[in-house]
């Protein structure tokens, strides 16, 4: 399974009526939610005041064996990795290198023969705002099972999968309509590897996690010593085809590991930009980032809410799985709160059960409740 939405942040409407639990009980909560339950471990961060208010790890690396998960472990973070590739861009863009509204067919040249025409002028804006009209992966998955094995460049392999994607029909003309994608976080990542002549991985080195000391953030899935994905009741080792995950060339739309501690500074730098305090980018880049854009209910790439689970917004929302973990990111900017919580299995194993009862119980600690009107 790729990287792709899932109701769990839906759901916290139903299970934030739990009374206000300090955050000093993060562990408590974090236990309480997961007796029971199949899930073999959980991290969760509560961010406040700009540090990091509270941190837990709860559980096993693996469910076949008796290693604990430890605080500096990491964990694979799923498309809430999107917003890091996000900012990767806007550094670029704010130096000239990539522009927001350059055409496609110009950014990648060697393509645009082959590309259907819907594609041609689709814009950097819009891949990265799910409003390019691209499916959410390749429609032939099932062919596209090499790349798991693939030996070139990661570089190399996703232009060779965007190709392929860029003659899939759309899921509506570009620029009208939120159609979530992991294939233009791919796309935007190429471009980025051309203009600069530099890997991606090579630029989020430079540009992100230097920048912020997040020195423990990885590409792809984590190793042997560190927490392992589940699925269908067992460790997730051997990857051979799309339902087991997602191959290393996915690294831009969310194949990305860290410790919770990397995690939260870069969303720590998050709160800190909306309140044009930020660290890495300029103030008008975490604006665009954070700001839902017409008739759209996302930015770049965060979910923008209102409101949520009762609570005063705005909101800044994430979440993401590969069907192995599930990770949930939720900020709220006007309050310089917020709260990260992953776990090392995902829906069938009872995570987004798990998580949703762990939000419900921090929600009210992290924003008052919504006034009525």
């Amino acid at each position: 399974m790729l990287f792709r939405q899932i109701a769990v942040i839906a759901a916290l409407t139903l299970a934030s009526a739990a009374g206000a639990a300090a955050p000093d009980k993060l562990d408590a909560i974090v236990k309480s939610a997961m007796a029971g339950s199949k899930v073999p471990a959980v991290g969760a961060v509560i961010l406040r005041d700009g540090a990091i208010g509270a941190q837990t790890v709860q559980g096993r690396q693996r469910n076949d064996r008796q290693r604990r998960s430890g605080a500096d472990d990491v964990w694979l973070i799923g498309s809430t990795g999107k917003v890091m590739t996000v900012a990767m861009i806007a550094r670029l863009a704010e130096r000239g290198v990539l522009a927001w509204d350059a055409p496609l067919e110009k950014m990648l040249p060697d393509l645009a023969a082959g590309m259907l025409p819907y594609y041609r002028q689709v814009t950097l804006l819009q891949l990265l705002s799910h409003r390019a009209g691209l499916p959410r992966d390749l429609l032939n998955l099932k062919g596209a099972r090499h790349f798991f094995t693939d030996t070139r460049p990661t570089g190399q392999q996703r232009l060779a999968y965007i190709a392929e994607a860029l003659r899939d029909k759309p899921e509506a003309a570009p620029g009208t309509a939120f159609a979530y994608s992991n294939t233009g976080f791919l796309i935007a990542a190429a471009i980025a590897e051309k203009v600069t002549g530099e890997t991606y991985e090579a630029l989020m080195r430079k540009e992100v996690f230097d920048p912020l000391a997040m020195r423990h953030a990885g590409f792809g899935n984590t190793g042997n010593g560190q927490n392992r994905g589940h699925q269908h009741g067992k460790p997730m080792l051997d990857m051979v085809k799309f339902d087991d995950g997602a191959p290393a060339m996915f690294a831009p739309a969310g194949f990305l590991h860290m410790s919770l501690a990397d995690w939260a500074r870069f969303n720590l730098d998050q709160l800190a930009g909306a309140r044009g305090q930020g660290k890495l980018l300029a103030p008008a880049s975490y604006q665009l980032m954070q700001t839902a854009q017409p008739d759209s209910p996302a930015g770049l790439d965060w979910g923008v809410q209102a409101s949520i689970a009762g609570r005063q917004g705005p909101a800044l929302v994430h979440q993401g799985s590969d069907g192995n973990w599930l990770a949930i990111a939720v900020l709220f900017p006007e309050q310089g709160s917020g709260a990260l919580v992953v776990a090392n299995a995902a829906g069938d194993m009872g995570a987004d059960k798990v998580l949703n009862g762990i939000f419900g119980k921090l929600f009210p600690t992290l924003s008052p409740a919504r006034k009525n009107p």
